[in-house]
């Protein structure tokens, strides 16, 4: 059935369930349900989703419904819910395009006869599993909540955080299918106008049929053209304490419907690699493991490619370096051993999410026996190649975020590439190729990804690399 977008639903019943009916086919979907029903001489029709409502609140409802007296019907939907509808959100609607997402979206719709709006109860309960601390963004001290499916239990975990009437959650649908619920989460105080401004214009211009992948739906149709620069233009966090950190420092929260993690906005790869961690423990220990971090991702881009790099050329290695040459025989150039190696723990890394929890432990007990042992006893690697991409696999997870995990994997694997093709001019190429992939990635506002480095920020930048007491950081950050 084909209508106008602005179309308002009649007075007549017959007229409504007519239409409703044919649109949300309940003929053929078991789920979608309505009932009938009479009380004070009307006739009124139900509309919900099977699983989305709470019957004991809609029991209640009906036990009002049946207390009024036929004399005492109110004559329009708005007197009906002020004098009989105590409790629950609720609201008035009379556009038929508005009342379909409603009903799709899990809220109950009742029709009377003779009114002209539609009565909206917000009663919906969704299935959802608990918010139990996330898998891979884990502390060592500090809450142990995270992020669910559910967008409402979101909001309450960072409302619980920030009891501020500054707080502003403003929510939006994206996607012409699946009408995905988004909300934008800021201080009105301390947010970037601008920023905001232009991101809500971006999300209106947003044209998609569905946010299948949800967040990485959403990041590709926000930020087109860089698809072959893999560095995460955004920040991602499960944990709802730190996306609460990241609101009062002015930033903007996305959390969508669906989705156990929040986008945090603007973001810079200095941001990124900051961890929960570094605020839970005190300034001198943040400080040495947020150095410690830096640290360990550039050493896992670079090692191997230089290890290539010396062993190609034994004479650049210092005497008393020596023991880092090469015992065994080659049988495989080293650059393919580092290369199969690579490819070989991604295997791995699918192979444990895919395995059922308990056959973990065995397997991968077997599988770091046979490939750790009988591999290089085999003369298909050598124990050097082994160790360096060992420490580069436990190196990947020295931070919680992904996209940037297998970014460096990938310059990575570039470095390595044009070092066996062109020796030590390919080595700098490398280098000098993911300087500039950092330096030419820019945020969603436009800002350097490389900032406060570039453009260079000094008392911004020893901030990025030395913890200060919270307080004076927060302070500082709104300040800049």
């Amino acid at each position: 059935m084909v209508f106008e977008e602005e179309e308002k639903i009649s007075d007549k019943l017959d007229e409504n369930i007519r239409f409703f009916n044919t649109e949300l086919g309940v003929d053929t979907n078991f789920d979608i349900l309505y009932r009938v029903v009479s009380f004070a001489g009307k006739t009124a029709v139900f509309y919900f989703i099977d699983g989305f409502f709470k019957d004991e609140m809609l029991e209640k409802l009906m036990e009002h419904f049946y207390k009024i007296k036929e004399e005492d019907m109110p004559k329009s939907a708005y007197e009906l819910l002020k004098q009989n509808i105590p409790y629950m959100e609720i609201e008035l609607l009379d556009n038929k395009k508005m009342i379909l997402e409603t009903i799709l979206a899990g809220i109950p719709c009742i029709f009377v006869d003779g009114f002209e709006h539609a009565i909206t109860m917000d009663c919906r309960t969704y299935p959802a599993r608990g918010i139990e601390e996330p898998e891979k963004d884990k502390v060592m001290r500090g809450s142990r909540d995270g992020f669910a499916e559910t967008l409402v239990t979101n909001t309450a975990l960072i409302r619980r955080r920030i009891r501020s009437t500054q707080l502003r959650m403003e929510i939006t649908t994206v996607g012409e299918s699946s009408r995905t619920d988004l909300v934008l989460c800021y201080m009105m105080d301390r947010v970037d106008q601008q920023m905001l401004k232009k991101l809500k214009e971006k999300i209106e211009a947003t044209k998609v049929d569905a946010l299948t992948m949800n967040q990485e739906s959403l990041a590709e149709c926000l930020q087109r053209g860089s698809y072959l620069n893999p560095f995460p233009k955004y920040k991602y966090s499960e944990r709802p304490d730190t996306t609460s950190a990241s609101i009062l420092e002015g930033s903007i929260a996305i959390i969508l419907d669906n989705s156990p993690a929040a986008m945090i906005l603007p973001t810079s790869l200095f941001d990124i690699v900051q961890e929960a961690d570094d605020y839970y423990f005190p300034p001198i220990t943040g400080t040495y493991l947020r150095l410690s971090r830096y640290v360990i991702n550039i050493i896992s881009v670079f090692l191997t490619p230089l290890f290539l790099l010396l062993i190609n050329n034994p004479e650049w290695i210092p005497a008393k370096f020596d023991f880092i040459k090469l015992k065994e025989t080659v049988n495989v150039p080293l650059v393919w051993q580092f290369l199969i190696l690579e490819f070989a723990l991604d295997g791995l890394r699918l192979a444990a999410i895919n395995t059922p929890s308990m056959l973990s432990t065995p397997l991968s007990v077997a599988a770091g026996l046979i490939i750790g042992d009988f591999t290089v006893s085999s003369g298909w690697f050598n124990a050097e190649a082994m160790l360096y991409e060992a420490f580069v696999a436990i190196a990947t997870y020295t931070q919680a975020s992904y996209e940037l995990g297998y970014a460096l994997k990938l310059m990575r694997i570039f470095t390595l590439i044009l070092t066996s093709w062109f020796q030590l001019w390919g080595f700098i190429g490398g280098i000098i190729i993911t300087f500039g992939m950092l330096l030419l990635t820019k945020t969603i506002t436009g800002r350097d990804y490389l900032y406060p480095l570039i453009p260079f920020n000094g008392r911004k930048l020893a901030r990025c690399y030395v913890r200060q007491p919270l307080e004076k950081e927060r302070k500082n950050r709104r300040n800049i």
